[in-house]
């Protein structure tokens, strides 16, 4: 059985059993953490699609940790003016692993 959930502004598929890197989330480590944005689930050939989410359905996973991702460099650079801009990004990620998928 999968589910399709959206949290962050994006969209995953998931499974039970799964791990995943996901924007940070407002929750303790190690801690219970329940999606309710479900918009699809999917068990062999059957699959259900909500419009836009499924009602009563939810996705319960485990926050393993909260950290910092890979850094990226954005540069900037305008050709003979002069202008040269150099910037670094580290995003805050959740780890977290996926217990539970209830359909309602």
């Amino acid at each position: 059985m999968y589910a399709v959930i959206e949290t962050g502004g994006k969209q995953y598929r998931v499974q039970q059993g799964d791990v995943l890197d996901i924007e940070r989330l407002n929750s303790a480590e190690e801690s219970k953490v329940n999606f309710d944005h479900v918009l699809a689930i999917g068990d062999g050939g059957n699959i259900e699609v909500g419009t836009p989410m499924i009602d009563g359905a939810v996705v319960t996973a485990d926050l393993v940790k909260d950290f910092k991702g890979k850094k990226v460099t954005v540069f900037k650079m305008k050709r003979r003016k002069g202008y040269r801009k150099k910037q670094g990004h580290r995003q805050n990620l959740s780890r977290i692993k996926i217990q539970e998928i209830k359909k309602p």
